[in-house]
């Protein structure tokens, strides 16, 4: 009894600390585009409160229940849908009947009122993202798995508006998962993870030399031979056909949207070792479990290769409704300029024919390439501004800023440094606009990847992805103009007691004061 009442005095004191804070206080990532504060008296949240919405809107009632269902899984309230409470606080969830050009179709205003909060948006999707900033500024107890609440125990929101929008429509994240496989399972924790700051792709670099990671029902041995081993040996595994649409209808729910990458002409022994018409000899070379990279390439002379391409592009292109199609096309060193050149041309004319929007690397722009191509800058400044010259959109993802695999410093465990050290400061003070040579409208968006040559397990992968993903998603989603690191490092160390309870193994950099002290 005595430690329950205990209990209910520290929520007492948290709920009267919050009282005192202001909307504009709140430690919410990415950085809203505008919060304003009001000297209302706080919203309050309790046994009664409840989620309004239309019942006739299936879509609108599934992102009810995602509110519904973290608010519980945050505080211990099990909030009731559109349940006659008359006394109670109510949380509406509203698509606007009138388009506000402002908000587009990923922006959303979010109002916080003493009796009612509004999330309001053009769309679905900018709901969601109202609704994961709602969640932000919720607090998360882990303590909710000890007691039930009581109306002894309130949850007071500070009052405001948050009107809000991206800088960039693309924000993203690369998962390699043919250096090393991960399952479905981690994958979604993955997806999970990104959404609450509103990352909206997941690229997933599905082969490489090391193993081939998704069915193909037209070449059934790329899975059987090709997916069996991955960085180092040992036995590895790869996607379903099933699998993947799992993924997809995973993500989609999270208003993500599945890229998946196969990476040729080079990148490409995993098919090279399943079928030997692939390679110019005609023989299946050996399974490679090793770490270079350029040494393989497609028989870019043979007809039967792009038929193979043809199919493969196909088959997963009906797997998913997303736009992109990665094509990789880096480090082909193997292959002949010019056989290049006319695999490029060829290849971005298949995935248009099967409905799809061709990425690649930045080597691709060396090629002709058609107005719709997106290019990935990852290391090649001239090949990048070649492509935004003649109107294509580019993908920035520089490496020394922005690929994860990268070491903090000296004493990370894992991860590389050929690209430099990438601190959490670094990764942040960067701006999209002023690596290249380019207009700000040429720039699609910014992704961050994950190459897992020394990234094993989950907790590797949530090692190097945060707090670095924290970053990528503010520089995608704030205007350059609002960024300021102090700023961004006061708030990522308010969210350490939140990425804790979330179980998420971040690295705990020393150019941050970590508040890991409960909320």
């Amino acid at each position: 009894m005595l430690r329950r009442t205990f209990i209910l005095l520290i929520f007492s004191v948290l709920s009267f600390n919050f009282f005192g804070q202001n909307l504009s206080q709140v430690a919410l990532i990415p950085k809203p585009r505008i919060v304003q504060d009001t000297d209302l008296k706080p919203f309050t949240i309790d046994h009664r409160t409840t989620i309004k919405v239309n019942l006739q809107d299936s879509t609108l009632v599934k992102l009810a229940v995602f509110l519904q269902k973290n608010i519980r899984k945050q505080t211990g309230y099990d909030l009731k849908l559109n349940h006659r409470q008359r006394r109670g606080t109510k949380i509406y969830l509203q698509l606007n009947r009138t388009k506000d050009s402002v908000l587009g179709d990923e922006g959303y205003i979010l109002q916080i009122l003493t009796r009612k909060i509004k999330i309001k948006s053009n769309t679905y999707h900018g709901l969601f993202n109202g609704i994961q900033t709602l969640l932000q500024i919720l607090p998360y107890w882990d303590e909710s798995k000890i007691i039930k609440p009581s109306q002894d125990r309130i949850i007071s929101l500070p009052t405001g508006r948050i009107i809000d929008y991206p800088e960039y429509s693309y924000r993203g994240m690369m998962l390699d998962v043919s250096r090393h496989f991960f399952t479905v399972e981690q994958v979604k924790r993955l997806i999970d993870y990104l959404s609450v700051f509103k990352i909206n792709h997941l690229h997933l670099h599905l082969s490489d030399d090391q193993g081939w990671r998704i069915q193909i029902k037209s070449y059934p041995q790329l899975t059987e031979i090709g997916g069996q081993t991955q960085v180092g040996g040992g036995k590895a595994g790869y996607y379903t056909q099933q699998d993947f649409k799992q993924i997809v209808d995973y993500a989609a729910e999270h208003y993500i949207e599945i890229v998946p990458e196969i990476d040729m002409p080079g990148h490409i022994n995993a098919a090279l070792a399943s079928y030997g018409f692939l390679n110019c000899s005609g023989k299946p070379t050996s399974l490679y479990t090793g770490t270079k990279v350029g040494f393989s390439s497609l028989c870019t002379s043979k007809d039967t290769v792009y038929k193979f391409v043809d199919r493969v592009v196909g088959e997963i292109s009906h797997l998913y409704n997303g736009r992109y199609f990665h094509v990789g096309g880096d480090e082909s060193q193997a292959t002949p300029h010019q056989e290049y050149l006319r695999f490029i041309d060829s290849v971005q004319k298949i995935v248009q024919r099967h409905g799809k929007v061709m990425i690649g690397w930045d080597e691709i722009a060396q090629a002709d390439l058609l107005p719709s191509t997106v290019v990935q800058f990852w290391v090649h400044k001239k090949f990048a501004q070649k492509a935004a010259r003649h109107g294509n959109k580019i993908l920035v993802s520089y490496a020394p800023f922005c690929y994860m695999d990268m070491k903090y410093n000296s004493k990370t465990p894992i991860g590389y440094r050929w690209a430099g050290y990438i601190d959490v400061k670094k990764s942040y003070n960067w701006r999209p606009d002023t690596l290249l040579d380019i207009s700000k409208q040429q720039i699609l968006g910014v992704e961050a990847p994950l190459w897992t040559e020394t990234v094993k397990t989950l907790d590797d992968i949530e090692y190097m992805v945060f707090p670095r993903i924290c970053s990528y998603a503010e520089i995608g989603w704030t205007s350059s103009e609002q960024r300021n690191w102090q700023d961004f490092r006061r708030r990522l160390a308010e969210f350490g007691a939140r990425l804790k309870l979330m179980g998420i193994n971040f690295y705990r950099s020393t150019e941050v004061d970590w508040n890991e002290v409960k909320p």
